[in-house]
């Protein structure tokens, strides 16, 4: 007993094992997590090395190179890229796709910290993170008060960051933009120098009384003590309380010679949401949570935390993603309805009860889909939610198949139960291979390379899911419920179909009849329609990954360099006012001197720079029409800004890339680097169709050198260092130790020289620097301070010294284009020897992914073409079936034409998996035809009535597949619209054409072996 039989005959194990596989399905679909985009791993490890007072060159050669060179061994390494600015170096480290990303880390971990000793003494942090899709926040708060002090905001900052954490699938929860509280000692010059101490004893003496060591335990009586001996300040008083040895050998107490109290260190972020003053808590989930439930837990946690605030702070959520997830998901939602209501239209034909039997099918194959995608892993988002649309028009192709020819069985006598079987196991063969050739379409773009692999591989997991699913349905519960709902009957269906068949045998029967009488002209115009669609392809471009159509978006701030915080704080505040102004704009965070908090899978904020600006803004919605008109307008009132570069930056779908276009320029000298990078800018600003041209070396910056004289300090009793510490004392102040408050947390204490905040060039002449004889001398006695031209930050790539040039197209302007006439200008600028030119951004990520893309074709084609001799145990039948591809490509060109779109990752992705639907109609005629053939009838004969009998069920097949694709076509998405109209227009041009194309084929490869057979056969 086969499956088919074994379902019909015992009904009761197959509607109990059917009914469990639904219920798991609804249980899967409840618990599945959802999100807007597919979280993947980012095989990248971020290296940050702090070390105040280091200009940008320091960095590079103590810092960058040296860690370049041990990483640079570690097995797997795809690229390192590295920056050095004032005082920070950040090395990038991108591994190989498909490298585990925390051993990754553990690696780079373990070698940075085995060239440890070997770097500079002075460095205050190195930081190791590891960048997650699922960093962006999904809420960024905003604690606001133009009031409270910030050690206030801070603590209540702190307290809510406990509570926010301890809910389930809170990943981390972060703290930006406010003035860290501090401990100052600020130490007056004139009563220092009365009593001969050097500034940098008096930071000695803090961090000497502050050492909070255990002293040990004593037993004594049986019993055990631990022994507290002080050390570590409970308070400010502990601290003025410190003594410090004079210069005459008296003791004084620091209280004496400084001020001891409560202030705030120099701000790097300055923060404010909607023009107040503000601080940001970002909240980021685990890769397992659901976003909609996660938000709902922090959102009554947010409620009672707000019932305990002073009047004077407010809680704003400044930034829901779940909003984002819930109109996306929506709006999948209502496409998904649409395309179930329309494939249900198609199917009508069929009859209102083998209707009835279809429509079965699709419950059940899409429970049993989300079933297996959750058992997988995968979540539910914008790709995998695409990939069950279009299953819909998938999943019922081969219950209608099924379901007709038992309704045909049923006509010829059969009764229910033997039509139910033998309809069913007449086509299995049929069925099973058109499916396979399905499934082996779309099965190896889950193999797809490259971080654009990971991002759609929730999109094909779905569909194979769910047409596998639904080729188990149609051979077991769909025979089991025609055995029970239909009825033997005579006639040839209901009306609809009577008038359909008869119109298939009045207009397709005759125009068959005459290609088949000259087939080699009817094929051969075929092929030249093919051979003239592919003259589109140049015409229609390429691209990567389309804008991800979010209500929101970031516009940078760049000042000038050498610019100070409370200058790009300045431009940040107007710029953000011009936003403000627009009705639609909801919310705007402002931050000045890093960038905002991560709030978009594929972008990272910037490290801290006094020069960098960003101000996120939300749109209470985005309108396909409106939005993209208001933020050109935008784009164009921004940069007219003039005292900063101001750029609107779009966020994109994919995985992430540095810019659409990206120049780089690499070569050892920076001086020739700049030359080169000027004359690149000038070239890409003659290039129409560029916007936002970034050249970082277009600028250097001012800085000043101290111009010690190590002699002359060595002679005058200067100990080596002494007067760097002095300086550092000055101007930025160093911490001495750290305060445990009464709540059990520390803060740290800094001692400086008061100075004031915009210092002037002689204020380093009130700086002293004491000698080893206890006295001290002006620092300008050993120094001799001037300006110097420096490089505002060195950027190397593969360990070379690197310029990237960074630019973004216009709207409606393809990057490829771009990058060909950038191409272009490159060729024209001559270059030094050991120099070079580099083309990244979106062409170098567009090789990368679309380089994966042959071996995934090839797979394909030769799984196909495996299944279809499976099938057919010969190459020509296997040749007509295939012969159909060519077919879908016309209609899938000419559909990207007329819709306006390019050949997008996505598109290409939709010519793969058209590949498998034509394929799949082909076979249902080419082996019907072969079973004529098999039961007698002449090959003519045979060809024309299969033409006819397998013309019903390949329409409504195809019909169906559009059905289920309109709504995400018409729905205007960037992102996935375009792989639904190379589907569409795919089907259309394919389900004609190869309805006569396919026949003649056939013919020509068959009849020579039908005369041979004919010729041998007896004469009766």
């Amino acid at each position: 007993m086969n499956l088919t039989a074994f379902a019909v005959r015992r009904w009761q194990v197959t509607l109990v094992a059917f009914v469990l596989l639904a219920l798991l399905g609804v249980s899967a679909f409840l618990a599945i997590p959802r999100s807007v985009d597919p979280h993947f791993p980012i095989p990248t490890v971020v290296v940050t090395v702090i070390l105040p007072g280091a200009d940008a060159a320091d960095m590079e050669e103590t810092i960058a190179k040296p860690l370049e060179d041990v990483l640079q061994g570690l097995d797997k390494i795809d690229e390192i890229r590295s920056t050095s600015t004032d005082g920070t170096a950040v090395i990038s480290v991108n591994f190989e796709h498909g490298t585990d990303a925390e051993q990754s880390l553990d690696r780079v971990v373990r070698e940075v910290q085995s060239v440890r000793d070997r770097l500079p003494q002075g460095i205050q942090r190195i930081a190791f993170r590891r960048p997650r899709t699922t960093e962006a926040g999904v809420l960024q708060l905003a604690l606001v008060s133009d009031t409270a002090s910030w050690r206030r905001m801070a603590k209540f900052a702190e307290d809510m960051r406990d509570r926010l954490n301890v809910v389930r699938g809170v990943r981390s929860t972060s703290i930006d933009g406010a003035a860290s509280p501090e401990v100052r000692v600020a130490i007056d010059a004139g009563r220092l120098a009365e009593a001969r101490i050097a500034a940098s004893a008096v930071a000695t003496a803090i961090q000497q009384g502050g050492v909070d060591l255990p002293a040990g335990t004593l037993n004594s009586a049986g019993r055990r003590y631990n022994l507290d001996a002080g050390g570590a300040y409970r308070d400010v008083e502990a601290i003025r309380a410190v003594p410090v040895r004079a210069g005459d050998g008296r003791l004084v107490r620091v209280g004496d010679i400084a001020t001891v109290d409560w202030s705030e260190a120099e701000q790097t972020h300055i923060a404010r949401f909607n023009g107040h003053r503000a601080l940001f808590v970002t909240v980021r989930q685990k890769d397992e949570a659901d976003a909609g439930t996660l938000r709902n837990d922090l959102v009554a946690a947010i409620g009672r935390v707000r019932t305990q605030l002073p009047p004077d702070l407010k809680l704003e959520i400044g930034f829901d993603q779940s909003n984002d997830i819930q109109r996306k998901l929506a709006q999948l939602a209502r496409d998904f309805a649409i395309a179930l209501a329309l494939v249900l239209v198609t199917i009508l034909p069929l009859g209102f009860r083998p209707s009835l039997i279809v429509a079965i099918s699709i419950p059940l194959s899409l429970a049993m889909g989300v079933l297996l995608l959750a058992l997988l892993g995968y979540s539910l988002n914008q790709i995998s939610i695409s990939g069950f649309i279009i299953s819909l028009g998938l999943l019922v192709d081969d219950s209608i198949v099924v379901t007709e020819n038992i309704e045909r069985h049923l006509r010829d006598g059969d009764t229910p139960t033997d039509a139910a079987i033998n309809g069913t196991n007449e086509i299995t063969a049929a069925v099973m291979g058109a499916t396979g050739v399905l499934l082996f379409a779309f099965l190896p773009l889950t193999f797809l390379p490259e971080g654009a692999g990971d991002f759609v591989r929730g999109l094909p997991m779905a569909v194979l899911v769910t047409v596998a699913s639904s080729l188990l349905v149609s051979l077991t519960i769909i025979p089991f419920v025609a055995s029970k709902l239909l009825r033997p009957h005579a006639g040839a269906g209901n009306a609809l179909l009577r008038w359909i068949m008869a119109g298939i045998h009045r207009i397709y029967a005759p125009i068959l009849h005459r290609a088949l009488d000259r087939p080699r002209t009817w094929f051969w115009a075929a092929m030249a329609v093919c051979v003239g669609a592919f003259a589109l392809v140049p015409v229609l471009g390429f691209s990567l990954f389309p804008a991800a159509e979010t209500p929101y978006f970031i516009v940078r701030v760049e000042t000038p360099e050498g610019s100070t915080i409370t200058a790009t704080n300045r431009a940040v505040a107007q710029v953000a006012a011009i936003l403000r102004r627009e009705r639609v704009v909801a919310n705007v965070m402002e931050n000045a001197g890093r960038g905002n908090p991560q709030i978009f899978y594929n972008i990272f904020p910037r490290e801290e720079r006094a020069r960098y600006g960003d101000i996120f803004v939300t749109m209470q919605d985005w309108d396909v029409r409106e939005s993209p008109k208001l933020l050109k307008r935008l784009r164009t009132t921004l940069a007219a800004y003039p005292d900063a570069r101001v750029t609107l930056v779009n966020f994109e779908n994919g995985p992430p890339v540095e810019a659409p276009v990206a120049v780089r320029i690499s070569g050892p000298d920076l001086a020739v680097l700049k030359t080169l990078s000027d004359r690149v800018g000038a070239a890409l600003t003659q290039i129409r169709g560029l916007r936002d041209i970034d050249n970082p070396f277009a600028f250097d910056r001012v800085d000043m050198d101290l111009g010690l004289d190590a002699a002359k300090a060595s002679l005058l009793g200067v100990a080596p260092g002494e007067a760097r510490r002095a300086v550092r004392l000055a101007i930025s102040g160093e911490q001495a130790s750290r305060l445990r408050d009464n709540e059990g947390d520390t803060w740290p204490v800094t001692v400086r020289l008061p100075m004031a905040t915009n210092q002037p060039v002689s204020a380093l002449s009130s700086i002293y620097v004491p000698t080893l004889a206890g006295g001290s001398i002006p620092l300008l006695e050993i120094a001799s301070p001037k300006l110097k031209s420096v490089p505002p930050l060195i950027t190397r790539y593969k360990l070379q010294r690197t310029v990237t040039i960074t630019a973004y197209n216009q709207p409606g302007v393809l990057t490829s284009n771009l990058n060909t006439a950038v191409t272009q200008r490159l060729a024209k600028i001559d270059l030094p020897a050991g120099y070079s030119f580099g083309i990244g951004g979106e062409a170098e990520a567009a090789r990368r992914n679309f380089s994966g893309l042959g071996p995934i074709i090839l797979l394909a084609t030769f799984g196909i073409f495996g299944v279809l001799v499976l099938e057919f145990g010969r190459f020509r039948e296997t040749m007509v079936v295939a012969g159909v591809i060519p077919l879908g490509t016309v209609g899938g060109l000419v559909a990207m034409l007329l819709t306006g779109n390019s050949l997008s990752f996505l598109a290409i992705i939709g010519f793969v998996a058209l590949i498998g639907i034509e394929i799949k109609n082909s076979i249902l005629l080419v082996d019907f035809t072969t079973q004529l053939r098999a039961r007698g009838m002449p090959l003519r004969e045979a060809i024309e009535k299969a033409g006819e009998i397998r013309f019903l069920p390949v329409l409504l097949t195809s019909v169906t597949a559009i059905g289920g694709l309109l709504p995400l076509a018409l729905g205007g998405s960037s992102l996935y619209s375009p792989l639904a109209w190379v589907i569409i227009g795919g089907l259309i041009s394919s389900t004609f054409l190869s309805r006569i194309v396919t026949p003649v084929m056939y013919l020509l490869a068959i009849r020579g072996e039908e005369a041979k057979r004919l010729a041998a056969a007896p004469i009766a």
